[in-house]
């Protein structure tokens, strides 16, 4: 059993701070505060509390189950598939198949987006200021210790804990820094985690903050892309990346993104007065 690990909340700044955009003008400019995790079944004090290393399943690499429900993001740039967590994450789930299949995202853009880092999208303002949850109200924030801010994680943007509305990100770091794994080490995180952070890269310092809700199946060559498109002092890129539609489907085991059996179609056009996930 090992204790839930968080970084130190000036480190998740400096480091927000120092990221810039890889192949343009990024700069610094740190939007948006964080979020407080803490899940249905789980409160914040008890995710400080030692948990069983084997009781951790990382999911979020699991094959999903024939007819579980995906969402092709169909961007300017190409396609991104994503799968879901509805039984971690209920209402963030619930929340965005609902904003998809109502079409709440279909035009608007990637309004942020940092190399090594994250892209996020879903804010009807274009601005990170905007948008709202399907029932109105900002909810909950949901954590659970089988998700996690490995690369290619679908989470929820907020303006602070529970805060959530439609802005949604998902995490494009490919390696996580030497420094970032000592402190992990350190800090008693599960060696199962910090494994599959350093196989397949991420996000840790998200960690506890934000609610992670889904994962990348199929495409994270165009997350790639757009993360590396140029962008200006805000992160915001030079010429929009626009979700043009989501498609939710159903989870066929064949190829997870084209062939899934577009049973709904849809897309989103908005998003929550939330800023980053970051």
């Amino acid at each position: 059993m090992k204790k839930f690990w968080k970084i130190p909340v000036i480190t998740c700044l400096l480091t927000a701070l120092l990221l810039t955009g890889c192949s343009s003008e990024s700069s610094s400019s740190e939007s948006q505060s964080s979020s407080s995790s803490q899940s249905s079944s789980m409160t914040a004090a008890e995710a400080n509390e030692r948990i069983d290393e084997d009781s951790i399943s990382l999911i979020q690499f699991e094959e999903p189950k024939i007819g579980d429900k995906i969402a092709t993001i169909q961007t300017s740039e190409g396609d991104i598939t994503v799968r879901f967590f509805p039984e971690q994450a209920p209402k963030a789930v619930e929340n965005f198949l609902t904003h998809a299949e109502n079409g709440y995202y279909n035009g608007l853009t990637f309004h942020r987006v940092i190399c090594d880092f994250i892209i996020q999208g879903g804010d009807p303002n274009g601005d990170g200021t905007g948008g709202e949850s399907i029932w109105g109200e900002p909810f909950e924030d949901e954590y659970s210790t089988d998700l996690w801010h490995f690369r290619g994680a679908l989470a929820m943007a907020n303006a602070g804990p529970d805060t959530n509305g439609s802005q949604f990100y998902i995490v494009q770091a490919s390696k996580v820094a030497d420094e970032t794994i000592a402190e992990m080490e350190e800090g008693n995180v599960p060696q199962v985690v910090i494994d599959k952070y350093k196989e397949v890269g991420g996000h840790p310092n998200l960690d506890g903050r934000y609610t992670v809700f889904g994962q990348v199946i199929d495409g994270m060559d165009v997350v790639d892309i757009i993360a590396n498109v140029s962008v200006n002092a805000q992160y915001k890129p030079a010429e929009d990346v626009i979700i043009e539609m989501i498609t939710v489907s159903e989870y066929t085991g064949e190829d997870s993104d084209a062939d899934a059996s577009s049973s709904e179609s849809s897309s989103s056009e908005s998003s929550s007065s939330e800023s980053t996930g970051a």
